[in-house]
C-alpha cells in the first residue's frame, strides 16, 4: 500500500547471507580478487584471501594494490551490513588512505574493517590487513557515501547478476 512501509524478514543470525564464498560467485572485480567472506555483522566485516602468484608484484611480494582493494571492500562492508536476505546496501568510496607496514609472499591474509562514525549518508571506517602469523601488513581508513536506497537497513534488492553501473546524481 502506498505510504506504508513493507515488513521485510530480518535475519537474526547477524551474518549476511549474500552469495559470497570462495570468489567464483562474486560480482565483477570482487571475483578477480577472489577473497572469501569470513564474517559480516553490524559495523564490522572480515574477509580472507589465499595469496596466489597473480597477487604478487614483480618483487615477488603481495602487491600493495591488492591490499588496498581488500581494504576498500572490507571498510565499505563495515558500514553497509544488511540483515535482510536477498538485499544489500551499497556505498561509494570518497576517500581511501592506505599505510603499508609489512609484506608477505604467500599464505592467507585477513582484512578486518570497522565502522567508526557516520551520519545518514556518509560514514567512516578503519581497518587493517594481517598475515597468517598476525603480522600487520597494512592499515586503512576510508570515507564512504551510501548510494540511494541504501540509507536504511533494508537496502535494495541484490542485482549482482545484472550489470548496474549507471551513475547516480552526485556520483563522480
Amino acid at each position: 500500500m502506498k505510504g506504508q512501509e513493507t515488513e521485510l524478514p530480518v535475519d537474526d543470525s547477524r551474518t549476511n547471507h549474500l552469495p559470497i564464498s570462495g570468489g567464483s560467485d562474486l560480482p565483477g572485480f570482487h571475483q578477480v580478487l577472489g577473497y572469501r567472506q569470513v564474517s559480516w555483522t553490524e559495523d564490522e566485516a572480515v574477509i580472507e584471501l589465499d595469496v596466489q602468484a597473480c597477487h604478487l608484484n614483480m618483487a615477488g611480494v603481495l602487491h600493495g594494490g591488492v591490499m588496498t582493494a581488500l581494504l576498500d571492500v572490507v571498510l565499505a562492508e563495515a558500514g553497509t551490513y544488511c540483515p535482510y536476505p536477498g538485499r544489500v546496501r551499497k556505498a561509494i568510496t570518497l576517500v581511501l588512505n592506505t599505510t603499508f607496514t609489512g609484506q608477505c609472499s604467500g599464505g592467507v591474509i585477513r582484512a578486518i574493517g570497522r565502522r567508526r562514525a557516520g551520519g545518514t549518508r556518509i560514514f567512516n571506517s578503519s581497518g587493517e590487513v594481517r598475515d597468517a602469523d598476525d603480522r600487520l601488513l597494512a592499515i586503512g581508513e576510508a570515507t564512504f557515501r551510501l548510494r540511494s536506497g541504501s540509507e536504511q537497513a533494508q537496502g535494495v534488492p541484490v542485482d549482482f547478476l545484472v550489470p548496474n553501473n549507471k551513475k547516480e546524481d552526485g556520483d563522480v
